[in-house]
C-alpha cells in the first residue's frame, strides 16, 4: 500500500468516526398552535411542547398589536420546518427556547418587524434590532405610545392619576393596589 492510498482510507476512517460519533441533527418540528407573538405549540414526536421565545417579549392577544403579532410568528411559522434550542423552562412550565422555523431565527424575525421588544436581558443584538424597528416605526412601533406586555399584563395603566406620597414617591392606584414608579 501506498503512502497517499494510506492517506487517503485514515482521512475515510476518520471521516466516518466523526459521523459516526457526531450528535444526531436536531428533527424538524411541526407547530401545531401559535398562542401569541412569542408562544407556541410544537408537536416532538409523540410529545406536545409548548414553547415560549427566548430573548423577546410580544404583546398579548387582547393588546394593541397583539393579533399582528401573532399573525406575523404565524406568518414565519406556520407550515415550515421549526427546530428549537431549549434555554431554560419557565414558571407556567414552557420551554423557553430560541426557534428557526426554515432557518429563520423567529424571535429575531419578530423584533425586526417591530411585533415584539426585546426582553431586557437580551443581548444587544436583539436590542439594537429593535431600535433599528422604533426609529423605523415598524409594527408596534408607528404607535406614538406602545404599551409594554409586562405593563399591560400588570394593569399599569398610562391614564391612572400619578400621586405623591408624603415623602416625594410617586404612585397610581391600580386593581385596589398602589403601584409605585409613574
Amino acid at each position: 500500500m501506498t503512502a497517499a492510498v494510506h492517506m487517503k482510507t485514515l482521512r475515510a476512517t476518520a471521516l466516518l468516526f466523526a459521523l459516526l460519533c457526531a450528535p444526531p441533527a436536531a428533527h424538524a418540528h411541526k407547530v401545531l398552535y401559535i398562542a401569541d407573538g412569542d408562544s407556541l405549540t410544537l408537536q416532538a414526536g409523540r410529545k406536545r411542547i409548548k414553547l415560549r421565545l427566548a430573548g423577546i417579549d410580544a404583546p398579548e392577544i387582547k393588546q394593541a398589536f397583539g393579533q399582528k403579532s401573532r399573525q406575523s410568528l404565524y406568518q414565519l411559522c406556520w407550515g415550515k420546518d421549526a427546530r428549537y434550542d431549549a434555554k431554560a423552562i419557565d414558571h407556567f412550565g414552557r420551554t423557553v427556547a430560541t426557534l428557526r422555523c426554515d432557518g429563520i431565527d423567529a424571535g429575531r424575525a419578530q423584533v425586526e418587524r417591530g411585533m415584539a421588544w426585546a426582553a431586557a436581558r437580551a443581548g444587544s443584538h436583539l436590542k439594537m434590532l429593535e431600535t433599528a424597528a422604533r426609529n423605523a416605526k415598524a409594527g408596534l412601533w408607528s404607535d406614538p405610545h406602545p404599551v409594554a406586555p409586562w405593563r399591560f399584563r400588570h394593569g399599569t395603566d398610562t391614564d391612572a392619576a400619578c400621586r405623591t406620597g408624603p415623602r416625594g414617591g410617586r404612585y397610581q392606584w391600580i386593581n385596589g393596589r398602589k403601584i409605585y414608579g409613574c
